[in-house]
């Protein structure tokens, strides 16, 4: 099995981040969840969004870069909604990670993208912060530029839906993503 770099959302390393961690260790992955922000994760999207601009978003890269700096090559990056951002970023830094897992927001620039690169990405349909004309655009981009990419759209959840502790959850939705996740990493 492989090693993950497992970043977390704009609300901070909330208990959900823990608990997928668990959850891949549990099939037998290495996952390191770093903390960007370093202060305690928050309640509201809005307090996430406070913090990520008192922090910047320069300084959470700057720490997901540390996070990364000692882990293999080939470590799969993945990210929950801002994280799937951060993830994304790091992917021109790291050209040879083994692979992109995506949830609840797209990331990686199809420049930085490597033919064959395995990409899934996991999406509420709709997502209020990526609206379908930007998620087509860059499923496009990243098909053109050689990524092996997988794109799963899950109808009436709201954007982190695999988080049980916000309204936005749905569990049926959660399971079809763990699942699908796993598998894609197993083939990794």
């Amino acid at each position: 099995m492989g090693q993950i770099l497992l970043f977390h959302s704009v609300y901070g390393v909330r208990p959900a981040v823990l608990a997928a961690a668990d959850r891949l260790r549990a099939a037998g992955h290495q996952v390191v969840t770093p903390d960007l922000y370093g202060l305690p994760a928050v309640d509201t999207v809005e307090e996430g969004f406070a913090l990520l601009n008192k922090i910047g978003q320069d300084t959470v890269l700057d720490r997901a870069r540390a996070a990364a700096r000692d882990l293999p090559a080939e470590t799969v990056l993945a990210g929950f909604s801002m994280g799937a951002g951060v993830a994304g970023a790091l992917l021109a830094e790291r050209p040879a990670a083994a692979g992109l897992l995506l949830l609840h927001g797209t990331g990686g620039a199809p420049d930085a993208v490597r033919p064959g690169l395995p990409v899934q990405l996991h999406l509420a349909d709709p997502d209020e912060y990526d609206p379908q004309d930007e998620v087509d655009e860059w499923q496009r981009g990243m098909t053109a530029a050689g990524a092996d990419l997988s794109v799963y759209r899950y109808p009436g959840p709201g954007h982190l839906f695999t988080d049980p502790d916000l309204p936005d959850h749905d569990p049926v939705a959660a399971e079809q993503t763990w699942e699908r996740a796993l598998a894609f990493l197993a083939r990794l």
